[in-house]
C-alpha cells in the first residue's frame, strides 16, 4: 500500500472543488427551516436569563436596598422566570411553523434522493 498515494489524494480532495449534492441542498434546507426557531430561542432565553437573574439581585438586595426594592425584585424575577417556562412552547410552535413552510420542497428533495 503505498501511503504517499493516499496522503497525496487526501490533500487534493480539499482543493477540488466540491459538486452541490441533492443531499447537501437537503441539509442546508432543513436548517434554513431550523435556524430562525433557535435564534429566537436562544436570544429570548439568555433575555429571559437576564431579568429572572436581575430580579433576583433586586429581591436579595445585591442591588437596590429597601421593601420596594424587594418587591420590584420579586415581580421582574417571576416575569422572567415565566419567559424562560414559555420559551421552550414557543420554539416549538415557531419550529413547527417553518418545517410547515419548508416541507413541501424538503419532502420533493428527499424522494428525488431515494429514487436515484
Amino acid at each position: 500500500m503505498n501511503t504517499d498515494k493516499i496522503l497525496a489524494e487526501a490533500i487534493a480532495k480539499d482543493y477540488i472543488p466540491k459538486e452541490n449534492s441533492k443531499i447537501m441542498a437537503l441539509k442546508k434546507l432543513d436548517n434554513k427551516a431550523k435556524r430562525p426557531a433557535e435564534i429566537f430561542a436562544y436570544t429570548f432565553g439568555v433575555i429571559a436569563s437576564l431579568v429572572a437573574g436581575t430580579g433576583m439581585c433586586l429581591a436579595m438586595q445585591v442591588i437596590g436596598s429597601g421593601v420596594a426594592g424587594m418587591v420590584a425584585g420579586i415581580i421582574i424575577g417571576i416575569i422572567g422566570f415565566a419567559a424562560c417556562g414559555i420559551n421552550y412552547p414557543v420554539y416549538k410552535k415557531l419550529l413547527e411553523k417553518s418545517k410547515a413552510k419548508y416541507a413541501f420542497e424538503i419532502v420533493q428533495l428527499a424522494k428525488e434522493i431515494s429514487e436515484d
